[in-house]
């Protein structure tokens, strides 16, 4: 049996104020935590007025260079602590190759960086991009992707990818146990909508997500909190409420994972893609 101490962090950041706003995440973190989920664009605050101000708190976090203040101090908390931390990050970077060509131009993507103890990283780069982010953030290059870390597989997905059912359903197909979502909600709908993400794929998923206002622009955000753990059967295992921060913490047993609904059913062995059209 394989159990691990998770955690989805809940926080109420000051726009721009990164300082502070790492300080109260990492004073969040629980003890003894095996694996922890920061919200999305955790340190900087969301509501960015344009892409130069977005530029000013962009960091690179690519495991192959030298990572931003942001991603620095946080691989210094996953070392002393022994916690793999996923945690979402506006990320600067050169551009990639795609279809064969080569693109050097400068890129800002709306990402999540996983930091282990040992101090290795993998980055997500958000695919589906909600509202105002399509006018700053460049959209994802990298697709999805399964990864180890603690011992198990995870995989990264962000806020608004929520809404598409294809992204937890790839991430599951490539072996995913635990979905790691890092999120800024302002719709009412994912805290529910990720119990059947879990629930259609057997997986445990971790949605981490931020409360207060941000008026920075002529469209108020107010963020729903609702930070969860949900477990491969649907069950709500920890949720935070609308309007606190803190931890919503579980202890989840990786078994649960198993495809097997029945014992004549596996929800994978049994799908039959030449009719999904």
């Amino acid at each position: 049996m394989q159990t691990l101490k998770v955690a989805a962090i809940q926080n109420q950041p000051e726009f721009g104020n990164i300082k502070a706003n790492l300080h109260d995440l990492i004073g969040l973190l629980p003890p003894e935590c095996d694996l922890a989920v920061l919200p999305e664009l955790c340190a900087t605050g969301y509501q960015f007025r344009d892409r130069d101000e977005l530029r000013s708190m962009a960091e690179i976090i690519a495991p192959d260079q030298e990572p931003g203040p942001i991603t620095s101090r946080l691989t210094d908390v996953a070392s002393a602590s022994g916690t793999t931390i996923i945690a979402g990050v506006a990320e600067l970077a050169a551009g990639s190759s795609e279809n064969g060509l080569e693109d050097t131009s400068e890129k800002i993507f709306n990402s999540s960086v996983l930091i282990r103890p040992d101090g290795t990283r993998e980055i997500y780069r958000k695919i589906h991009l909600f509202l105002d982010e399509k006018k700053i953030f460049d959209a994802g290059d990298l697709g999805f992707s399964v990864v180890e870390a603690c011992g198990i597989k995870v995989g990264m997905m962000i806020c608004f990818d929520w809404i598409f059912p294809e992204a937890a359903r790839t991430l599951a197909l490539m072996g995913a146990q635990v979905l790691a979502h890092p999120s800024n909600l302002v719709l009412p709908y994912c805290p529910e909508a990720m119990i059947t993400r879990s629930l259609e794929n057997r997986v445990f998923s971790l949605t981490a997500n931020r409360i207060g206002r941000e008026m920075r622009s002529d469209s108020p955000l107010e963020f729903i909190g609702l930070s969860q753990v949900v477990s491969p059967s649907g069950q709500l295992m920890a949720r935070l409420g609308n309007n606190e921060t803190g931890a919503a913490t579980a202890t989840i047993n990786i078994v649960e994972t198993d495809k097997k609904i029945t014992a004549a059913n596996d929800i994978f062995a049994d799908r039959r893609p030449q009719y999904y059209r």
